[in-house]
């Protein structure tokens, strides 16, 4: 499988891993803490969409090399395929609020429960809140962003089943 199939795979696999979390774990444990885990999935299978479709797009020989670090990856993504496959700004923001989200908790010096909700507090004491319903949000986004990567990586997929069997 080339390099573009397997990172496909994994960010089917993790939002599949992610929506089973929440709507079959969460409503039995019931522990907000278990929201950010949820987050940390989405993120890995959004990173990995990015990265399956750059990949791909490597692989035809439609963009240059890249460094294979989550910054420039997020770099190329915006720079070349937004405009090229109309992504949306809304997706866009999807990616780097997941991500900001798990920056903030890395970086918190307090985090707790409050009323359902998952509360990080940053070192100059703002607060970001996580909920059932943002997180929700966020897997929803996910998978129609998914599709979306899906959809252009699996055009040309035929080429690489039948060179390999």
């Amino acid at each position: 499988m080339e390099e573009f199939q397997v990172l496909r795979d994994k960010a089917l696999q993790k939002i599949r891993i992610a929506d089973h979390m929440l709507f079959m774990t969460y409503p039995v444990v019931k522990d907000p803490k278990l929201l950010l885990a949820i987050i940390e999935n989405i993120f890995v299978s959004l990173d990995s969409g990015i990265g399956a479709l750059l990949h791909h797009e490597r692989l035809f020989k439609k963009i240059p090399a890249f460094n294979d670090t989550f910054p420039s990856r997020l770099e190329m993504f915006r720079s070349r395929m937004v405009p090229k496959y109309s992504f949306s700004r809304n997706q866009i923001n999807l990616v780097t609020d997941v991500k900001s989200i798990l920056s903030e908790h890395k970086n918190s010096p307090v985090s707790f429960i409050r009323k359902d909700k998952f509360v990080i507090c940053s070192p100059s004491y703002s607060i970001k809140t996580v909920d059932i319903n943002l997180v929700k949000k966020y897997i929803f986004e996910t998978k129609i962003f998914l599709n979306q990567i899906n959809k252009i990586v699996s055009e040309n997929e035929r080429i690489f089943i039948r060179s390999q069997g």
